[in-house]
């Protein structure tokens, strides 16, 4: 892969976008070979746990790529372009499964969820990340399951005893591990993280009772790719502009296109198709697991005694809330 040329701050954006679209394509190339190489498991066990592994492990790892990425993207065009992108190559990806085509509705309510869970979202996680840490983030980010819980009884959902358990009992974990961490940020920054942490609990919720197209890729890729037109949209009306684009930024880019979204929205799509509620949005809890292991790995952080604790009750609530979508279901 080549490395993109530099943009120099306030030049033509036109030929730098055909050479990083040129690159990206490529990218995407060799990743559709490889997809195609894969062979998915064929029992729902099975795929619930495959895309269990893919929301865990790489949305945790969504915080890092954000925070590279932010070195050269502003931060509404940062999740608007890598949405948009992903969108239209995923919509590519389906249309070559000859798929049912979806309804003008169905289009809509596709729209509105991708306007809630990217172009608010993300778009308000990558705002608030510009002066909160990757680790603060990921943990205030972690609430999700809290506002789907609420949000789900105040729409008449029964909600067990156990199930508000699991929540307390991962509310705990994160607070223990954000104290652990010393989590920091500007009460703006923080603000705009826990509103997109609200957002999604929206999209996530809508998106289970709206009628969405019944292919998954299409449904995923008309969300994303919807949500990041609209984030695009602001971030240009707003007057946000490239800069000088380095190496490692791109390379984050990249990363968070073709796997932070491409990959682990069609998993969370699964998720919320085939799981309850507490069980998809249980990657919020793990996530910060995650990104707090990476932060150690590549920032030499501390693993500190609470770090562990907190993960031992963070897995547990995810357990707990294992245990209350299996009842559920025999029920």
């Amino acid at each position: 892969m080549t490395t993109p040329p530099r943009l120099p701050s306030g030049s033509s954006l036109s030929p730098y976008v055909l050479g990083l679209l040129r690159t990206l394509g490529a990218i995407g190339a060799r990743s559709w070979q490889f997809a195609r190489s894969v062979r998915l498991p064929q029992s729902r066990s099975g795929r619930v746990a495959l895309s269990l592994a893919v929301v865990y492990f790489v949305w945790g790892s969504t915080y890092l790529g954000v925070h590279v990425a932010l070195e050269s993207f502003p931060p509404l065009l940062l999740s608007g372009l890598r949405n948009l992108l992903a969108g239209i190559g995923l919509f590519v990806f389906a249309m070559r499964r000859r798929p049912v085509m979806p309804t003008l509705t169905q289009v809509r309510n596709a729209g509105v969820v991708g306007t809630m869970l990217v172009g608010l979202s993300s778009g308000m996680l990558a705002y608030g990340m510009r002066t909160v840490g990757t680790g603060t983030a990921a943990v205030m980010v972690a609430t999700v399951p809290l506002f789907a819980t609420l949000i789900a009884a105040a729409a008449g959902r029964r909600i067990a005893k156990g199930e508000w358990a699991a929540v307390g009992l991962g509310l705990i974990g994160i607070a223990i591990l954000s104290h652990g961490g010393g989590a920091s940020g500007t009460a703006g920054g923080c603000l705009a993280i826990l509103g997109g942490a609200l957002f999604w609990a929206i999209g996530a919720h809508l998106a289970g009772r709206l009628e969405l197209p019944a292919d998954l890729f299409i449904a995923t890729a008309l969300q994303i790719g919807l949500g990041g037109a609209i984030s695009t949209l602001v971030a240009l009306v707003t007057g946000e502009r490239m800069g000088t684009l380095h190496f490692l930024p791109f390379v984050a880019f990249a990363y968070l296109m073709l796997i932070g979204t491409m990959a682990a929205y069609v998993a969370y799509g699964y998720l919320i198709r085939n799981t309850s509620p507490l069980v998809a949005s249980s990657c919020m809890y793990v996530n910060p697991v995650v990104a707090v292991a990476l932060g150690a790995l590549t920032l030499g952080e501390p693993i500190t005694q609470a770090t562990v604790i907190a993960t031992v009750l963070i897995l547990g609530s995810v357990g707990l809330s294992f245990v209350f979508d299996d009842r559920k279901r025999a029920s």
